[in-house]
């Protein structure tokens, strides 16, 4: 039987972003399975002791760019450590990940997931403006229809649901992998993660 892997994550998140095609090629050589999760941050920092970014200290959000830049160079990923639009409010477009999560199934939730971060990353993308969203629904060949579901109650309450499961969990930041109640938080853990998911 496969293993799963649960992928919690926000789509604005940059380390996800950074993750996201190694972290899915690394799905398909194991031939894992994904639960692909993005959450409500907004929720589980409050919980865990974290500090959503204008609130940390300046040392830090000044590292934080060194690092982001350290690690687009090493990694060969297009990146702007600052994007025009950065921080952006991703609520819709992780209820947009979703919607297609449950009706299309984590495939398309995952390509959908690896588009929307790139869009802020590195194309400087609003990915909060609706015309911004249909567009990349377009580009990956998905159902226009699912801005609307997105806005449903019954995906609301399944996202709520997702957050609600990852504080449980224990997840504290982005992005999170999960695999049998073992949490590595961060894509600098996915060499761990791959050992996980190779029997090492």
């Amino acid at each position: 039987m496969p293993t799963i892997v649960d992928y919690v994550f926000n789509p604005v998140s940059p380390w996800a972003y950074l993750g996201h095609d190694r972290f899915a090629a690394l799905l398909r050589e194991t031939g894992a399975q994904v639960r692909v999760r993005p959450v409500d941050y907004g929720v589980i920092f409050p919980a865990s002791g974290g500090l959503p970014l204008p609130k940390r200290a300046p040392q830090r959000q000044a590292y934080r760019l060194v690092e982001l830049a350290r690690w687009s160079a090493f990694l060969g990923i297009p990146m702007h450590v600052q994007p025009k639009h950065f921080p952006v409010d991703a609520t819709r477009a992780s209820r947009l990940i979703t919607a297609a999560e449950c009706d299309l199934g984590d495939a398309a939730a995952l390509d959908l997931a690896g588009r929307l971060g790139r869009a802020v990353w590195a194309e400087q993308r609003d990915i909060a403006d609706t015309a911004t969203l249909a567009a990349i629904l377009d580009e990956a060949g998905l159902p226009a229809a699912l801005l609307a579901r997105a806005d449903s109650d019954e995906i609301g309450a399944r996202y709520a649901r997702h957050t609600q499961e990852a504080l449980a969990a224990g997840v504290f930041g982005a992005p999170t992998y999960v695999i049998d109640g073992e949490l590595f938080w961060g894509q600098d853990r996915l060499d761990f993660v791959a050992r996980k998911l190779r029997g090492g």
